[in-house]
């Protein structure tokens, strides 16, 4: 079992991605269209258009790691803002979505993220100044 920590951020691309896609094209979405460095360690997931495949990619520090799953049956809740189809004119700062490192495990275990009800919690991006 994988044990993730919690201060990783976790960025989800908001299209459908070509699960054929392996570290070097996954890494070009991610430097361009999401706007971020591979190299940040963050996590960075991906769908497919019918959403029974996620792969999530990361930097270990020396290399990549890619972690693919692929459900027998039903479908990943997808985050709030995603969309199936391939984007058109979309700007590279709309393409990505932050999801809480919780999201994340709700996604990878079947709970419908719009069930889910959250209790007020301090949060350092929440504070306005």
């Amino acid at each position: 079992m994988l044990t993730i920590p919690t201060s990783l951020r976790v960025f989800a691309h908001r299209f459908a991605t070509d699960m054929r896609k392996s570290f070097h094209g996954l890494v070009g979405i991610i430097e361009s269209k999401l706007g971020q460095q591979v190299e940040s360690g963050h996590l960075f997931l991906f769908f497919n258009r019918r959403r029974d495949r996620v792969k999530i990619l990361f930097f270990t520090g020396d290399g990549l790691m890619i972690l693919y799953r692929l459900l027998e049956r039903g479908t990943f809740e997808t985050p709030r803002g995603w969309r199936g189809q391939s984007p058109k004119n979309a700007s590279s700062n709309s393409q990505g979505i932050e999801l809480r490192m919780g999201d994340l495990a709700l996604i990878l275990e079947g709970i419908d993220l719009a069930s889910v009800k959250r209790r007020k919690r301090w949060r350092r991006d929440a504070v306005t100044a």
